[in-house]
């Protein structure tokens, strides 16, 4: 699934690129009014979305105040509880998937949005960066009309902003299903920090999310 061969002048020389362009996204996404009203009587809340492989999307996800729990998992296949072996042979329909349960209290989905689109690209088909597949697709599963009717207001006002040179793929779905990944899956940067796709893949994400979104960040 990860491939751990990877260019570091290409790399370079990428970012190097992106910087300008990174940087009227992160305007854009910030421009685009977002909801915080929430209903008070509402305790807890679940989004679920598809943005990549789940060691890099968990890693962000998990750092933002008012998530309580992140689960890596796969959702919007039609096979029943698959493995992580199957959905590697994009044969399931499944896309690696996180469910952030959070209080709406403290951030809220359209927050959630925000840093979604901010730390991926949605403007590829099947892929992101070297993990090419259709188990990497964007999509946000929608639990609700309220999810759809945001996450559809949101990529609208990005493509119409000019945020990405390129149409925003991000599919928009209800979420039929989601079935959580094996546990060596769980926490994977946490507990694997030191592996080569967390060091020279996942950390620098990461690191770049903590810049961009340092006011989101839990103490």
């Amino acid at each position: 699934m990860k491939s751990f061969i990877f260019s570091f002048i290409g790399s370079a020389l990428l970012l190097a690129a992106c910087a300008q362009k990174k940087g009227n996204q992160q305007t854009s996404l910030k421009n685009i009014n977002t909801s915080k009203k929430i209903d008070s009587s509402m305790q807890r809340d679940t989004a679920t979305f598809a943005n990549g492989c789940f060691w890099c999307t968990e890693a962000v996800f998990q750092q933002l105040k008012g998530v309580d729990t992140v689960t890596s998992g796969y959702s919007g296949g039609h096979v029943e509880n698959p493995t992580y072996e199957q959905v590697c042979n994009k044969t399931t329909g499944h896309a690696e998937a996180l469910r952030i349960v959070y209080d709406p209290k403290v951030i809220s989905f359209d927050e959630l949005l925000e840093v979604f689109w901010g730390t991926h690209d949605p403007t590829t088909l099947n892929q992101q960066g070297n993990d090419v597949g259709p188990q990497y697709r964007s999509v946000v599963f929608f639990h609700n009309d309220f999810q759809k009717e945001r996450a559809a207001h949101f990529k609208a006002e990005l493509d119409k902003s000019g945020a990405f040179n390129k149409p925003i793929v991000t599919a928009i779905e209800p979420l039929t299903n989601f079935y959580a990944a094996e546990d060596y899956h769980q926490n994977y940067f946490n507990a694997n920090g030191n592996q080569p796709y967390c060091h020279f893949v996942i950390r620098p994400k990461v690191e770049k999310f903590q810049k961009a979104f340092k006011d989101k960040l839990k103490k």
